[in-house]
């Protein structure tokens, strides 16, 4: 069975990604030990557990998995992601080097980017079966999509937004997340 991770800000910036089955849940906050403090530099947690108020300070106890450094200034743009996972030793990737166009003179909104387990995979917008996002693996199967709510659907205190990983990837959902957040943030800012 797949992760449905149910998005429930929507925000880019900071939300709680809770899986639907209480499977696993990440955690998105702008990095608490920033020097800036501001939201250029996430920090991604893999949480033991659903977050029940958005106050909650448990993530504060935890090594993030993942920190996206966005750089700075008025235009934005692309700094650095830096894994955590151990036991192995963090690694610090610039993420135009992690997240590499497919095509020298294509859009910058289809990208690939090799995750944990080595193999290489490819992010598309608005390419496959109706999704937002469509993340792909090298041998063309559908691996994860993030989907937005549909305009006639209500949203309960949440976005409505999903992020579906499929259940032979599970294992790679934080990899998953933190290329698709710096997706996301690349069409926001027009990257």
């Amino acid at each position: 069975m797949p992760y449905t991770f149910e998005d429930r800000s929507g925000h880019v910036a900071g939300s709680d990604y809770d899986d639907i089955y209480d499977r696993m849940f990440i955690r998105v906050v702008p990095h608490p030990h920033s020097p800036t403090r501001n939201n250029n530099v996430l920090a991604i947690y893999s949480m033991g557990r659903r977050s029940t108020r958005h106050g909650d300070t448990r993530h504060l106890e935890r090594q993030p998995s993942v920190i996206l450094e966005f750089a700075e200034g008025a235009a934005g743009g692309l700094g650095n992601v830096n894994f955590f996972y151990p036991p192995a030793p963090s690694m610090t990737i610039p993420m135009n080097r992690y997240l590499r166009k497919t095509a020298f003179f294509g859009g910058s909104l289809s990208r690939k980017f090799r995750a944990s387990d080595g193999r290489e995979y490819k992010w598309e917008h608005r390419n496959a079966d109706g999704h937002e996002w469509s993340c792909i693996s090298e041998e063309n199967y559908l691996v994860a999509h993030y989907d937005l709510r549909q305009p006639h659907m209500p949203a309960y205190g949440v976005s409505g937004n999903t992020l579906t990983v499929h259940e032979s990837f599970c294992h790679l959902s934080i990899d998953i997340m933190a290329s698709l957040l710096i997706m996301r943030y690349i069409a926001e800012h027009n990257l």
